[in-house]
């Protein structure tokens, strides 16, 4: 077929005229029925006149008369993803890349469909295939930081790591960075990616509401409602999608005014987002349990822990095979004996070793942190799985296993393993070298033999908080991190977990004996400024009152990626204290798992009068 015989019909096509064009393919197919190039004219014009059904045969055909052209593969899939039929788009391109292999494009296509599909995992391999093919693309990396996000998996940080070199970006890739930024505690980046984009597209609806989103989670409350208020007035909010996005942030902004009551209405009339709305039901829960409503909150969180459940068993299935263990490394243990064996290698001193923040989540290590960060001689950064990354890299390139083979790590090893921590924390916090670093990681606490092979002098700081107040305030979170939304989802797991990470805990101090104080949160509410001069004693410093301006140097910050972040803005208070009593009826089945602990720590159940009181 001439590019003379086809001009008419494209040109037709060029004034939007697709009539025109259907009658001209028509009347030409007459004496070449089977012209493929007339056949594809014909299906746009289809198309274009909304004609999809007919449209979708035609490509249908086409790839299936021709099975080694990757053009009409290419068509066929490409139709039926904007049809929205995305099980059989899916199929199109497996058939398509068995005809180019190769082709990343084609590949990242592919990877899209699958997570659309609600496929993470097989999402996630065909996007790292893809970007094996094409490492300078910024789509497919971002495309393949989305899938690993959805995961759990560590290299959606490094895929994004050059995203500096990036911009500017189109406005859809713009948006999903800064989503992906956001997912990976870059929140102030990400708010600026956004104004960046609204400046030059001031009527992105995804960005207008990601970024008021954004100003409540760095505290910027009075940016979030004018905002909020700029996209309702609008009319954005016929839209309903719209509508309800913006009655779910108006929701959080009155809970943070402790408009309780205002917030669990809006959310009640709003409703879910969607069938998969794990965050609803979650937001709810708190408001319903700050009015005291504990059998409404129950119910709100038995909804929200159903639905995480079923996106893990998506996202993460080998947490749900049998046998797997409720938290990853809390069965590993070194023993004495193995330990006697270790050689003795150089490490640094004390000094020039981080202050490592650990225990369960919730018992109180995000305050310890920003109080540490308040000091001048001190420096933290919001916490990163840095030991889980190393453990990794070094069991994928060497073959051994940690912590059972930590014994054999020669000092290039070790060296090598504390230069690849430092580069780690360069990259999350700009450093400053008078000033100790603070590494914040509760479940650090199951990576004590690996810490203390790298950095066999350092300091640790457990946090301690009554484990049923913890087992509850854990409940109650949405925990992005898979290994802590498998284990909350249900008050029993999550008691065995927080039993199995103590023990695991507490056999390792008695092998390395590690220099730990124990900051308990009730005595840190209770006498603050002594506690904080306690804490400076252990660690060495001359001044601890700078550590009591924690709340205003958490303000300066801005941005604190751990749920509690709300909390550790404002002055230390009693209301989380024996919070847990009110719900004792649902922690019956609980308190038998949870007592060798309990007893270990001189921990009661029985309830002070106090504990009663909202």
């Amino acid at each position: 077929m001439t590019d003379t015989a086809t001009d008419p019909i494209v040109a037709a096509l060029q004034v939007n005229d697709a009539a025109e064009a259907e009658r001209l393919c028509r009347l030409r197919l007459q004496q070449q029925p089977d012209e493929p190039t007339l056949l594809v004219l014909l299906a746009v014009s289809l198309w274009r006149q909304g004609r999809r059904d007919e449209a979708l045969a035609i490509y249908a055909g086409l790839a299936h008369a021709n099975p080694d052209s990757s053009v009409h593969w290419g068509n066929y899939a490409t139709a039926l993803q904007t049809a929205g039929d995305l099980a059989a788009a899916e199929d199109a391109l497996k058939t398509l890349l068995r005809l180019v292999p190769d082709d990343p494009d084609r590949l990242d296509e592919l990877g899209v469909v699958q997570l659309r599909l609600g496929k993470p995992v097989d999402a996630r391999d065909t996007l790292l295939r893809a970007f094996g093919k094409a490492p300078d693309s910024p789509r497919i990396r971002i495309h393949a930081a989305r899938a690993c996000s959805v995961c759990r998996d560590s290299r959606a940080d490094r895929l994004l790591e050059p995203w500096r070199t990036w911009l500017p970006l189109e406005d859809a890739l713009q948006f999903d960075l800064a989503e992906l930024l956001t997912q990976t505690g870059e929140a102030a980046i990400a708010v600026g990616l956004l104004e960046e984009l609204l400046a030059r597209n001031p009527s992105h609806r995804e960005a207008q509401l990601l970024c008021a989103s954004l100003y409540e989670r760095v505290n910027r409350l009075d940016d979030a409602e004018a905002l909020l208020r700029k996209i309702s007035d609008s009319g954005a909010e016929s839209d309903e999608a719209v509508r309800c996005e913006i009655a779910h942030q108006r929701a959080e902004l009155a809970a943070r005014r402790r408009q309780y009551a205002s917030a669990r209405s809006i959310l009640e009339q709003a409703g879910p987002r969607n069938d998969r709305d794990i965050a609803h039901w979650f937001a709810l829960a708190r408001v319903c349990d700050r009015l005291g409503d504990t059998a409404a909150a129950m119910r709100a969180l038995d909804m929200a822990h159903a639905l995480q459940v079923r996106e893990m068993k998506a996202a993460v299935p080998h947490f749900f095979e049998p046998g797997a263990e409720i938290l990853a490394n809390a069965d590993a243990r070194v023993s004495a004996d193995e330990y006697r064996k270790w050689p003795e290698l150089r490490a640094p001193d004390t000094s020039q070793s981080p202050v490592f923040v650990v225990g369960f989540p919730r018992s109180g290590t995000t305050l310890l942190e920003q109080m540490l960060d308040a000091h001048p001689r001190l420096q933290s950064m919001d916490e990163r799985p840095f030991f889980n990354m190393l453990s990794t890299q070094l069991e994928n390139s060497t073959g051994l296993e940690i912590p059972r083979d930590l014994g054999r790590l020669d000092q290039r090893d070790c060296d090598e393993l504390r230069k690849g921590y430092l580069i780690l924390a360069c990259g999350k916090v700009p450093r400053r070298w008078d000033a100790r670093l603070v590494d914040k990681n509760p479940l650090n606490m199951l990576w004590l033999p690996m810490i203390h092979r790298m950095f066999p002098h350092a300091k640790f700081i457990l946090a301690l908080r009554h484990p049923c107040d913890v087992i509850l305030s854990c409940y109650m979170q949405n925990f992005r991190a898979a290994v802590l939304a498998v284990a909350g989802q249900s008050l029993e797991h999550l008691a065995h977990a927080y039993v199995a990470a103590m023990r695991n805990w507490l056999h390792h101090v008695e092998v390395f004996k590690p220099d730990v104080f124990v900051s308990r949160y009730e005595d840190l509410v209770a006498d603050t400024p002594g506690q904080t001069r306690r804490i400076a004693s252990f660690l060495g410093l001359d001044d601890a009152d700078a550590m009591l301006n924690f709340a205003a140097r958490a303000r300066e910050k801005g941005y604190i990626k751990t749920p509690s972040y709300t909390q550790v803005i404002e002055p230390i208070n009693t209301t989380g204290l024996g919070r847990w009593q009110r719900y004792r009826e649902y922690f019956e089945p609980v308190l038998p798992i949870l007592a060798p602990m309990l007893e270990h720590w001189g921990y009661t159940t029985e309830a002070p009068a106090a504990a009663m009181e909202h």
